[in-house]
């Protein structure tokens, strides 16, 4: 059994609900290390570094 609507949704009201499911920009930072840019708390994926410290030997 499904919620029978008491009264006809607009399409308007309709369209204005479902607005704000667009997609966002991801948010990027500078590496503090290497200056790249990268996803915040995360691992550098150009120099392995998190926080200024190595956590990924990169192998050159």
């Amino acid at each position: 059994m499904s919620i029978c609507p008491k009264n006809k949704s607009s399409k308007a009201r309709r369209d204005s609900r479902r607005a704000n499911w667009k997609m966002s920009n991801p948010t990027l930072v500078k590496c503090s290390k290497c200056g790249a840019l990268m996803v915040p708390h995360r691992v550098c994926k150009a120099c392995g570094s998190y926080n200024k410290k190595e956590i990924i030997p990169q192998e050159d």
